[in-house]
């Protein structure tokens, strides 16, 4: 997970030598608190902010010092499935239901890492489409997050004035979300957006901006080689009708921003190293979009943000393991 490393100390001496002093002092720094995972965002906050260029991205990142405190939570998850309960869906279950569930307590470090790490990774993306908005950014304007993975740069967002919409299929995001956490500016969606109605009514439209991170990678949607289909994503429509519904989505001038920060490809293919659009130009084209731009590189904005979020100590080699592309594009 994305978050400061503890410091160890050792204290090295002879067996029975340990003095008065030195004992109380050993003890005073092996106590010493670790950060909890908000004090972290926002240490990574105040290091990040030399990277973004925009005034309302500074303001995404200093809008760190207000997130809350959040109490542990219980979830029921079923391995095989991948499916996930609230305690309340879980007291419904029959006994013999409630066997191929484990109780998992999540708290304050899942409710804003999840699995996917540090809700900053989304500055870079926001300050690119900050850029296309103007001064304002995203303040008074609808932010559709498309795959969004945790609530953290949504509670940024919508503290912003951004009402901000994540939409998600996981199952274990589903059941740890509660509705406490969301309000008139920011709403989950659980389920498959476009392909469900369900998802469609609740998603709406009237959006400025659909973004998507980490989720449309062309080897997610098309790979180049074949592969397991557990790994990919599912659309469930074709990919011109995905566009279709993005372009329906946004109001006319809307942005559409593709970003995806990847690994090193491997001896072996890995589906999520490969982070170049799914969509081709001319799909996009044919959608009634503008292609601003397509499979930008962003290798080296990106490194500075993996440096200032620290994932170069906790075990990326991040020179040589972490690369970025971006497609933007505007419905005409």
């Amino acid at each position: 997970m994305l978050m400061l490393l503890p410091l160890w100390l050792a204290v090295a001496s002879a067996p029975g030598q340990e003095t008065a002093a030195a004992a109380p002092a050993a003890a005073a720094v092996s106590e010493a608190p670790e950060p909890s995972p908000v004090e972290v965002l926002r240490l990574e906050a105040e290091r990040a902010d030399a990277l973004v260029s925009t005034p309302f991205v500074h303001r995404f990142l200093a809008a760190t010092s207000a997130l809350p405190s959040v109490a542990e939570r219980v979830v029921y998850y079923e391995r095989s499935t991948r499916d996930a309960l609230t305690p309340e869906q879980f007291a419904k279950k029959t006994p013999e239901e409630q066997k191929r569930y484990e109780e998992r307590r999540l708290g304050e470090e899942f409710y804003y890492l999840t699995r996917y790490g540090s809700p900053l990774a989304y500055a870079r993306v926001l300050d690119l489409v900050c850029a296309e908005l103007g001064p304002e950014g995203l303040a008074g304007k609808r932010l559709l997050d498309f795959g969004y993975g945790g609530i953290g740069h949504l509670k940024l967002l919508s503290g912003l004035g951004c009402e901000a919409v994540g939409v998600d299929v996981d199952a274990l995001l589903s059941a740890y979300y509660r509705p406490e956490d969301q309000g008139p500016s920011l709403r989950l969606v659980h389920g498959a957006w476009p392909a469900e109605a369900a998802a469609r009514d609740a998603v709406g439209g009237g959006y400025d901006v659909v973004l998507s991170k980490n989720t449309l990678k062309k080897g997610y949607i098309r790979p180049s080689q074949e592969v397991d289909p557990r790994m990919l994503v599912q659309l469930g429509v074709t990919p011109a009708a995905y566009l279709a519904a993005v372009a329906a989505a946004l109001k006319p001038g809307g942005l559409f921003a593709i970003y995806n920060i990847c690994p090193a490809q491997k001896e072996k293919f890995i589906p999520w190293a490969e982070g170049r659009s799914p969509f081709t130009r001319e799909e996009l084209s044919a959608a009634g979009f503008e292609v601003l731009a397509f499979d930008a590189v962003d290798d080296g904005p990106v490194r500075e943000l993996a440096y200032a979020l620290k994932w170069d100590e906790q075990g990326m080699d991040v020179e040589g393991d972490t690369f970025a592309w971006y497609t933007l594009a505007q419905r005409k």
